[in-house]
């Protein structure tokens, strides 16, 4: 992100965050929640992806200084971390899982096919974080 942002450009930059961050979040949850055609894909990767770009939107919010590669590549590595860490189920985690904010965090079974929609959710992600800012720098005086 461009050291030298004006007020105008910083501001429609947190507007379009806040607007995507507001799309991607229910998308997320209803993916879970969808019951139609290709339920199935839906419940389990398309809410990978979503889920990936909700935490590059939400930390691209807070620390509008990072670098969206940076944070693409973090949210992907701590998310796969956290895949294999489905495979460890000591008591304490598995009490953490049995909650809502649980499962949704930290994810309840392993699943191998995760690994490329974490990839293409964080791909998507960085690619929509540097067109906002592409955008808010050359459209916004």
């Amino acid at each position: 992100m461009p050291n030298l942002w004006n007020k105008r450009q910083l501001t429609s930059y947190r507007f379009f965050l806040i607007l995507s961050l507001s799309i991607v979040t229910p998308l997320g949850f209803a993916s879970k929640a969808y019951q139609g055609i290709g339920r199935e894909w839906f419940n389990n990767y398309a809410g990978a992806i979503l889920y990936e770009i909700f935490w590059i939107l939400l930390i691209m919010l807070i620390w509008r200084n990072l670098s969206p590669l940076g944070v693409s590549v973090g949210v992907l590595l701590v998310t796969c971390f956290l895949e294999v860490l489905q495979l460890w189920q000591p008591p304490f985690l598995q009490a953490m899982r049995e909650t809502f904010i649980g499962r949704t965090l930290l994810g309840t079974t392993f699943v191998w096919w995760d690994f490329p929609y974490y990839i293409l959710g964080c791909l998507i992600g960085w690619l929509w974080v540097r067109y906002v800012q592409k955008y808010c720098t050359r459209n916004i005086n």
